[in-house]
């Protein structure tokens, strides 16, 4: 695992730098993501690693907190997530929640659910977040209603 520091635009509209863990294979297309996302502006609200949070996925979506690397199975499953391997990445969990039937984590994220209704700091089909990611061949999780994973395999 990397950790990895970048410049980022936060809601305030100002710069900021973050930290976040990934796998040390896919820094560089980490880099080059946030690149794209620093030169067009878009929006972070935070970029800090989960141990800050204790590792929970809970309290940093909570906080709206982006981040990679997590020692933590798929939800509901035995499975590990490629969080676990560094290789996932959730970008503003508030504005992009994952929704599994009525279920909507964070819970905050219960208010970005139209999702043709944008809003700053939200991931769209056709937009620079998904289009930055799509550049170095990863993808989005909104097929599987997870607006906020990015991944290497889609997964």
């Amino acid at each position: 695992m990397r950790t990895v520091r970048v410049s980022y635009w936060g809601f305030d509209r100002r710069p900021h730098v973050g930290r976040i863990v990934v796998a040390g294979r896919v820094a560089p297309d980490v880099l080059a993501v946030f690149r794209i996302l620093w030169s067009a502006r878009f929006p972070i609200r935070r970029l800090r690693p989960v141990s800050v949070y204790g590792g929970s996925d809970d309290a940093s979506m909570e906080a709206d907190n982006t981040s990679g690397f997590n020692c933590r199975f798929v939800g509901g499953t035995s499975r590990w997530s490629l969080h676990a391997y560094g290789e996932a990445i959730d970008v503003n969990p508030v504005e992009n929640p994952y929704v599994q039937g009525s279920r909507v984590s964070p819970p905050a994220g219960r208010a970005y659910l139209d999702r043709s209704r944008y809003r700053s700091g939200m991931a769209l089909e056709g937009g620079v977040l998904v289009r930055a990611f799509a550049s170095v061949g990863w993808k989005w999780g909104a097929s599987f209603g997870d607006y906020q994973h990015f991944s290497t395999t889609g997964r």
